[in-house]
């Protein structure tokens, strides 16, 4: 899997509450344009977030299903980008002296991408999940600010 981390002035509760918040993927997940709807009992394992990723007119329309979580200090998802493929990315939270250290893996496992090396693979997902975490972590210290 690839992996970026990057440790951010938030709880490890407080980062876990944005990524339990399904409704706010399109915030910070790159390339995630629309929400259309979210599970009842999301982020439980099986749930679902129904998407859309790309700019109108060419927008396709997938899902994300959490695959395992151990709130607050993990979560699993698969996210489907068809005809693209499927990736597996965890999500795994460690309280830090400054906050909380975020570690993104991420690792394409269906369709066309999975068939990339790993090092062709990781020149668009290291720069695309390092931004993904900067939104987040935005998110995590914003939606916790009195």
């Amino acid at each position: 899997m690839i992996e970026v981390r990057l440790v951010v002035p938030a709880s490890v509760e407080q980062v876990f509450a944005v990524l339990a918040d399904g409704w706010s993927y399109a915030g910070w997940v790159v390339g995630a344009a629309h929400i259309r709807e979210v599970d009842a009992g999301w982020p439980g394992t099986g749930t679902r977030i129904h998407h859309s990723v790309g700019a109108w007119p060419v927008a396709v329309q997938d899902v994300t299903t959490v695959l395992d979580v151990d709130p607050p200090r993990m979560l699993e998802l698969e996210a489907r980008l068809w005809p693209l493929g499927a990736a597996r990315i965890r999500f795994t939270l460690a309280p830090a002296s400054e906050g909380c250290e975020i570690t993104m893996a991420e690792e394409a496992i269906k369709g066309p991408l999975s068939l990339l090396p790993t090092p062709a693979q990781s020149l668009f997902l290291i720069p695309r999940n390092r931004e993904s975490l900067t939104r987040l972590a935005a998110q995590s210290t914003r939606k916790h600010t009195p």
